[in-house]
């Protein structure tokens, strides 16, 4: 395994590089989202894509909104530039991107991008701690609460925020309560059992963390059908009134 010290934005122009690029600019995933998407994303929304990853949900985000603003979060490295490429290519100029992971509390974080066999990397399951995978490279990120940055860019307005962290999301929700309790947007959460038990956390704890912040679990489709227990998998959050 690298250590964090050892060249953290080393990578290789491989075909693996390459492959991402292309599939970042020129490929668009989670179209079946956009009905729901419609519903909660107004075309001048301001919305927070948490775990930017290489931006398949910025671009939606963008399109869905064009007189609005998206801020995209993506600590690594590999993953920013994949990001930012995609992004200027498909001439999105209302995306925000910010080199941040978020958290329970702001300071400095270790974050694990896997290395798959054929020595491409498999940014889409880098997580915040050390270990976990047989091969991975280390890079130091920048922690931060969303409270804080939303302070920092003086925004008064979030309409939807999105989070896939790879168990990371509920240190997000804690470190966001003040923004919830303004803001109120609606949430789309990714909700994996293993990965918050990596993070030292559980689906319950999380799942019964946003109920108690005023929220109602529903399916990510357009009938926001209600959820009556905890499950795992893309959960849509809504305020309760």
């Amino acid at each position: 395994m690298s250590q964090a010290g050892q060249s953290p934005y080393r990578f290789r122009l491989n075909p693996g590089f390459f492959a991402h690029l292309f599939k970042a600019v020129f490929k668009q995933h989670h179209r079946a989202l956009v009905p729901m998407l419609r519903r909660v994303i107004p075309r001048d929304g301001v919305v927070l894509d948490v775990g930017a990853h290489a931006g398949q949900f910025a671009k939606l985000f963008a399109k869905l909104g064009p007189q609005g603003r998206v801020y995209a979060f993506e600590p690594g490295h590999y993953a920013r530039v994949i990001l930012r490429t995609a992004l200027r290519l498909n001439r999105l100029r209302n995306v925000v991107v910010l080199p941040l992971a978020l958290g329970e509390r702001s300071g400095v974080a270790v974050l694990s991008v896997p290395v798959k066999r054929s020595g491409s990397y498999g940014f889409g399951l880098a997580h915040l701690g050390a270990g976990g995978e047989d091969a991975a490279e280390l890079e130091l990120v920048a922690l931060a609460t969303l409270d804080e940055v939303v302070a920092a860019l003086a925004l008064d307005r979030i309409d939807f925020l999105k989070a896939d962290i790879e168990g990371y999301e509920l240190r997000l929700i804690q470190g966001a309560r003040a923004t919830l309790a303004r803001f109120r947007p609606a949430l789309l959460i990714e909700l994996d059992p293993i990965r918050l038990a990596r993070a030292g956390d559980s689906l319950d704890a999380l799942w019964q963390e946003l109920v108690e912040l005023g929220y109602r679990p529903c399916t990510p489709t357009e009938a926001q059908t209600p959820l009556g227990s905890p499950q795992g998998g893309d959960v849509l959050w809504l305020p309760r009134s």
